[in-house]
């Protein structure tokens, strides 16, 4: 499971319908490029090969008055939606997974019921303990980790992030419960994509190949 698939389903889903180069500019916009494999190849390649897969359609449009060779539109397919969602909810709940997985899905948390939010990060919560657990049968933290030579720092490391990752995972709970944000159901959403012409401050200014398709 890739992160590039999360961002670009969603980033097309909330646009309703957008061309690649709008898509490169949200995920630039959220510093995706910084955090993720989303680079200007791969979220081209990505729209091409889910477009075969049958999540996303595709619609040739004319070139604009201004010129230049028509554009692709994408628009998210009912196959595309239940995909989404199935990452969107995996990923709230997978802890042992790389970093971007679970920042994709923090982008999109409120495409989801507060509840169930609630509910996935609680068992995000559970997972993490249990495996704390397992681990400390047979390494305990409060000893130090030249217990098992310096390779105990590796243990150290990852005891300590699990125990980062309970302590941040409480505090967004917390939060939510408390009212933060705007989930659906809830009435108008956060927008968090740029509208077609928006100046995006934090694009990289890099040009692609496929940025005029």
């Amino acid at each position: 499971m890739s992160a590039i698939r999360l961002l670009v389903l969603g980033a097309v889903r909330q646009h309703g319908r957008a061309h690649g180069y709008q898509v490169r500019n949200d995920l630039e916009y959220w510093g995706a490029h910084e955090w993720s494999n989303a680079k200007p190849g791969s979220i081209y390649h990505a729209l091409k090969q889910m477009a075969k897969q049958g999540l996303l359609l595709a619609h040739e449009i004319a070139p604009s008055t201004a010129g230049g060779p028509p554009r692709t539109e994408y628009e998210i397919t009912e196959a595309g939606t239940e995909e989404f969602l199935t990452m969107l909810r995996s990923n709230l709940v997978s802890y042992d997974q790389r970093p971007d997985m679970l920042t994709a899905a923090l982008g999109f948390i409120v495409d989801l019921p507060r509840d169930e939010v609630v509910g996935l990060l609680k068992q995000r919560v559970r997972g993490i303990e249990e495996w704390r657990s397992s681990v400390t049968e047979y390494y305990t933290p409060e000893e130090g980790p030249e217990q098992l030579g310096h390779i105990g720092e590796i243990m150290n490391y990852w005891v300590h992030t699990a125990d980062g990752g309970v302590e941040w995972t409480r505090g967004l709970i917390k939060r939510i419960e408390d009212g933060a944000y705007t989930f659906a159901g809830e009435g108008e959403p956060f927008v968090g994509v740029l509208a077609e012409g928006e100046e995006n401050p934090y694009a990289t200014g890099t040009k692609h190949a496929e940025d005029d398709r």
